[in-house]
């Protein structure tokens, strides 16, 4: 076995100081180390995970994400439809449960086998990490310049490969809730790009707005194409977890997120993992059209939901529901100078604007003028303050 903590002090040296993912009893003691050690953000899903993980990689933090490999097929989307297009370095370990030849559980029997195929499908390269602390230094330099080139990087983990690693005590946070509703107010149900024009009137120099898979991403493009916007084409149901990286990586910005009920409904164990680690700096803002629009209209099951007091069920600091866009706009500009995590719920309709184009500027191109304008800021900081 190798010492764990050695090779946990190795990924700190080289910069990894961000940690998301799902137990696994192959990767526990690298797992505690990370929660011991380092910033450690406990995912509900592997999927949610890489989302963490990689904003946080684009808010400036080298990033790591762990799990089963059971759980890797829970990554498959935002590791090929984000992390790919969007050219998001991250480093990887995945166990090998089912590996041929070892006694396991029936349920990991073929993932063992397809779990290397389905990176190389993925394009994701990855190696098998040596038990050999000295041998296991050579990996993670190659896998370091691998994430210098803005490309992910696996190691598969087999069954003994890390050494004991006790998990220190661990403090339960919870936090104070507020649910404001207005008894008996009617819906305004206004178009989802009337809203938008809203929520993106009232940014300023410190947002950064993010917009969920489909019609909401394309329709903020068209009111405002700008640096701070990031248009989301693909991992649906992940907005949330990514708006939590990027608000844990960058305490000094104001992050917005714009989601759909189609996606938010898919991954809602986020809400309860953005509750927890309950960054003040964001605002989740879910406009619900009771379809999913950009497939063809087909209904979802939001009606039948109550999201306002799930998120405060969760932990979200502030949960409203605005009817109308007078009272949008008021939240929002609210929420700027008392911050808090904030969950907005709006009704909105079926409308969307004709002819609808889509972005022209490449998921990559999109993330790279998002880090830029992060990066300016932050060097304007320094510069201010005088270090």
């Amino acid at each position: 076995m190798m010492d764990t903590r050695i090779f946990g002090e190795e990924l700190r040296n080289l910069g990894f100081t961000f940690f998301s993912g799902v137990p696994c009893s192959y990767l526990k003691n690298l797992i505690n180390y990370a929660i011991n050690e380092t910033d450690y953000v406990a995912a509900a899903n592997e999927g949610d995970a890489v989302a963490i993980a990689s904003a946080a990689s684009l808010g400036g933090q080298k990033s790591v994400v762990l799990m089963q490999n059971s759980g890797l097929t829970n990554a498959v989307s935002p590791l090929s439809s984000l992390i790919h297009p969007f050219r998001i370095p991250l480093l990887g370990f995945v166990s090998l449960r089912g590996e041929p030849g070892v006694p396991d559980e029936p349920q990991h029997e073929l993932m063992g086998r397809i779990t290397t195929q389905l990176l190389e499908l993925m394009e994701v390269e990855w190696q098998y990490l040596s038990k050999d602390l000295e041998e296991a230094r050579k990996q993670l330099i190659h896998a370091n310049e691998q994430i210098a080139r803005n490309r992910p990087f696996f190691f598969v983990v087999k069954k003994g490969t890390f050494d004991a690693e006790p998990l220190k005590k661990q403090q339960n946070s919870t936090h104070s809730n507020q649910i404001i509703r207005h008894a008996h107010k009617d819906n305004q149900m206004p178009a989802r790009y009337e809203a938008l024009a809203v929520i993106n009137a009232v940014k300023d120099r410190d947002t950064v707005q993010l917009a969920t898979t489909g019609k909401t991403g394309r329709e903020l493009y068209e009111i405002e194409d700008a640096g701070n916007n990031l248009y989301m084409v693909g991992s649906m149901g992940c907005i949330g977890s990514f708006g939590l990286g990027l608000a844990l990586s960058q305490p000094g910005k104001n992050i917005v997120v714009i989601d759909g009920d189609g996606s938010l409904l898919m991954r809602m164990g986020s809400l309860a993992t953005n509750g927890y680690y309950n960054p003040s700096n964001m605002i989740h803002i879910l406009l619900d059209n009771n379809a999913h629009e950009s497939t063809g209209g087909q209904s979802t099951v939001s009606h039948n939901v109550d999201f306002v007091n799930i998120a405060a069920s969760c932990g979200y600091t502030k949960s409203i529901h605005v009817h109308n866009l007078e009272e949008l706009k008021a939240c929002l500009q609210q929420w700027k100078e008392s911050k808090g995590l904030t969950f907005l719920y709006l009704k909105i309709s079926k409308q969307s604007k004709a002819q609808l184009a889509r972005p022209s500027i490449k998921p990559h191109e999109v993330r790279e003028r998002l880090q830029r304008f992060i990066q300016n800021d932050s060097v304007k900081i320094k510069e201010v303050d005088g270090s």
